[in-house]
């Protein structure tokens, strides 16, 4: 059975700016795929090669795949859609898979809205598509499709789900097929160097009320750190990877298997070799102060910092449980190790102003990180702060939820203006950087990667790439009231996202609210038996 994933062709003007990123999930799935015995497995990266539907087309007649599999997350929900589209005009005996974060969630629309689609394999997959590319190599599968969890599809005018599969359970099976990738294509601009994302753990204990990631992976696990090792070790030698950033929610959650993974790779010799990011919270630089040189030493070199917002009650808005104070302190603890520090901002919500805009500004340049990032708050429809908020979204254009275009209109600012705030932001702080830091701070390593992020900014810039602002028509502040940002207005609003998805923060919940009930209701018989003790003792003297 030949089997054709797929990588969507979307862009957003964020991420992308650092370079071209390996679409890490292809690799997951198909090394557990070809471990079942499915060999025949092709890959087409769209997005990194740019490929046009046309192109797409004549590649897929070429293949005559008999399953057509791709992903989306909310942004590239669509171009995900077209994917199988051409699949079903062109493949159509091939079986149509979509996968993702958002159809999981989203999959009543998504079914609706693209009938070419033939299932939704819901939460992880490598599992559930093991299971699912069997019934379809017997031929049978739309007869088995009801007893395999974790799917989604239509059976005549209804669409039913099956039961959510379990998660992953034994992370040592966690085995991706690195091969599947054309590795020149992943270059990570600030090094010049190929870049991977592997993964330590998936899910992650914190419910920040802006995230769905949380809520997709369902419950924290983390592999062995030496089979993520076994697999930075290969990535380097046998594909030239020379920088990797850990998909990781929090990949410090479990200080001791982080401080495993870390003295695995100096074991090994890896750090002169391969340098590393993540992402991670405040309070957990704070936690771990004393070993932040230690962290460098195992090749750390680039955090980038939940800071969120300026002003405190956003924190709490968003439940991050960090405060304010913190990030400085966390900031400067991070520089004192040498690593490279990276502060994210939200911004865009109903009380935006200039004048929080300008907070933000003053914030960042008094922390002093080396970089800083302002996304643009995106309400994913599955998130528990939409459910907030959801009578406030007036774009429903998924393909524009992607951090870097105002979805969101603040309650003082037209969005042009929001933008403008932002990009003034970006221009004040790089601007300083490149002209009073970057070029004189530190020799060596430091410098290079200093010029080297301040070169992709500069690149995306010029490409008029960054924020999408070619699309968008910004040309600076004389336009920020002619911004266009092309949103589909004949997209209408989402059904209500999947409710038979539990977490475990959403099982912790309801068993504290169950214990609390049990704890009210024998209060309150306890209570009533206090008052019946009386009653009777009243009977008595009588």
């Amino acid at each position: 059975m030949r089997i054709l994933f797929v990588h969507p062709n979307y862009r957003s003007g964020g991420a992308e700016i650092a370079g071209t990123w390996p679409p890490a999930w292809v690799a997951y799935l198909t090394g557990p795929l070809k471990r079942a015995g499915f060999t025949d497995i092709h890959f087409i990266d769209a997005m990194t090669e740019g490929v046009s539907d046309e192109e797409l087309r004549e590649r897929m007649l070429a293949l005559q795949p008999d399953v057509v599999g791709t992903t989306a997350i909310t942004p590239s929900i669509y171009a995900a859609e077209r994917v199988l589209e051409i699949a079903a005009l062109n493949v159509p005996k091939a079986v149509r898979v979509l996968g993702g974060v958002h159809a999981t969630f989203m999959y009543k629309q998504v079914l609706s809205e693209a009938p070419h689609i033939d299932v939704i394999v819901r939460g992880e997959g490598e599992e559930i598509a093991v299971e699912l590319f069997s019934a379809i190599e017997r031929g049978n599968w739309k007869d088995e499709r009801s007893g395999i969890k974790g799917l989604a599809y239509r059976d005549g005018d209804k669409i039913v789900a099956t039961p959510a599969a379990d998660t992953v359970k034994d992370m040592s099976t966690l085995k991706p097929d690195w091969t599947i990738l054309d590795w020149d294509q992943y270059i990570y601009l600030p090094l010049g160097t190929k870049v991977a994302i592997p993964n330590l753990a998936r899910g992650c204990p914190f419910t920040c009320s802006f995230c769905s990631q949380w809520k997709f992976w369902r419950d924290y696990r983390i592999r062995g750190p030496k089979d993520v090792v076994d697999e930075i070790e290969d990535l380097h030698e046998n594909h030239g990877v020379g920088f990797f950033i850990l998909a990781d929610e929090e990949p410090t959650i479990n200080r001791k298997k982080f401080i495993e993974f870390c003295q695995e790779l100096i074991d090994r010799g890896l750090p002169d070799k391969v340098k590393w990011g993540i992402n991670t919270r405040v309070t957990d630089i704070y936690r771990d102060k004393e070993l932040l040189p230690f962290y460098r030493k195992a090749g750390l070199v680039h955090v980038s910092l939940g800071t969120e917002a300026a002003a405190q009650m956003k924190l709490d808005r968003f439940n991050k449980e960090t405060k304010v104070e913190e990030n400085k302190q966390a900031i400067k603890l991070l520089r004192d190790a040498d690593i490279f520090v990276e502060a994210q901002f939200i911004v865009g919500l109903d009380n935006e102003t200039p004048e929080t805009l300008e907070e933000t500004y003053r914030m960042a340049w008094d922390w002093q990180p080396d970089l800083a990032n302002w996304a643009m708050y995106t309400p994913w429809p599955f998130t528990p702060l939409f459910e907030e908020i959801k009578d406030q979204v007036e774009i429903h254009d998924f393909s524009k939820y992607n951090f870097v275009t105002p979805i969101m209109k603040p309650a003082a600012m037209e969005r042009g203006e929001l933008l403008n705030g932002v990009m003034k932001n970006y221009r004040r702080f790089y601007m300083q950087k490149a002209l009073f830091h970057y070029p004189w701070r530190g020799t060596g390593f430091r410098r290079r990667y200093l010029l080297g992020c301040l070169y992709a900014f500069l690149r995306a810039g010029f490409k008029r790439t960054f924020y999408d602002l070619g699309k968008a028509g910004y040309w600076g502040p004389q336009t920020q009231k002619k911004v266009d940002f092309q949103f589909d207005k004949s997209r209408a609003a989402a059904e209500d996202a999947a409710t038979d998805w539990q977490t475990n923060a959403d099982k912790a919940a309801q068993a504290a609210a169950r214990r609390e009930a049990v704890r009210k209701q024998m209060k309150e018989r306890a209570e009533e038996r206090k008052r019946d003790r009386l009653d009777v003792g009243a009977g008595n003297d009588a």
